[in-house]
């Protein structure tokens, strides 16, 4: 059975969606303002179904969990906490799932823990050494917490306009005023800066020993194809990218069905 709870993690709580059953999937969702845990993959877990323990955290500065004090987002962050989520619900392996942001905490993740990490997958990812901060991002990143900021940053997340209902925009617009508080400390101007923080460092990437699937949709403004994913071929020993055609920012969104498909077969392998 899958719930919400809190989980104290260096003093500092973390909400986090939990099915307590099953081998363990850690699943890290991206960075636009309004992006919980829940809401990116709950969706995902109930289709996959119960074969798995799907763990869905907020992130620090997303949804429930706050900043720690004294601190602000950042890659050592976000991984440190999440490693430390994952020691303190004693499980000692786990596969991990990362969009976007997320995937950057995913491969980082990997090189950190070798011996805890089992496998990646990569969904639209950031991370990539020399990739640059793209005009959607930033724009993302800059967001209004209302109506027209959340109409704004569906329509640079989708390939497919028809994504983009008034029920989907009222529904990220409260998503994003809810959590504008914990969200405000997070990727101030100028943002490049916070592009390059959520770099992994070639030789870091190239340590990971855990298997490692890129997903990516060919049309991702965000995070493109040829910045973002072509280029891990290169740092990756045990790599191999699934490309999406007609297809933008989120996967799990516009193609649901072979999204679903791709992350059972590889989480399932020998």
């Amino acid at each position: 059975m899958t719930e919400l709870r809190t989980v104290t993690v260096g003093g500092s709580p973390v909400h986090v969606l939990d099915s307590r059953d099953g081998p363990a999937v850690l699943m890290l969702h991206g960075s636009g303002p309004g992006t919980t845990g829940s809401g990116a993959w709950a969706a995902t877990a109930e289709a996959l179904g119960p074969s798995w323990r799907w763990i869905a955290p907020d992130q620090a500065g997303f949804g429930g969990t706050p900043v720690p004090p004294g601190s602000r987002g950042g890659l050592k962050l976000w991984t440190g906490q999440t490693a430390g989520l994952m020691d303190a619900l004693g499980i000692e392996q786990y596969a991990v799932i990362g969009h976007s942001m997320g995937g950057a905490v995913a491969l980082a993740l990997a090189a950190a823990r070798p011996r805890q990490v089992t496998r990646v997958v990569a969904v639209s990812t950031m991370g990539t050494p020399g990739a640059p901060l793209s005009a959607d991002l930033d724009a993302i990143w800059a967001a209004p917490a209302d109506r027209h900021g959340a109409r704004a940053m569906l329509s640079r997340l989708f390939f497919t306009p028809a994504l983009v209902t008034d029920a989907a925009v009222d529904a990220r617009a409260a998503a994003m005023r809810e959590g504008a508080a914990a969200y405000a400390s997070l990727f101030p101007p100028p943002r490049a800066r916070w592009a390059d923080d959520l770099t992994v460092p070639a030789p870091e990437l190239a340590a990971i020993r855990a298997p490692v699937l890129l997903v990516h949709g060919a049309e991702d403004r965000v995070t493109p194809l040829t910045t973002a994913a072509l280029p891990l071929l290169r740092h990756l020993l045990d790599v191999r990218l699934h490309v999406l055609g007609r297809c933008g920012h989120v996967p799990a969104a516009e193609h649901p069905h072979e999204f679903r498909k791709l992350l059972s077969g590889f989480l399932s392998r020998d």
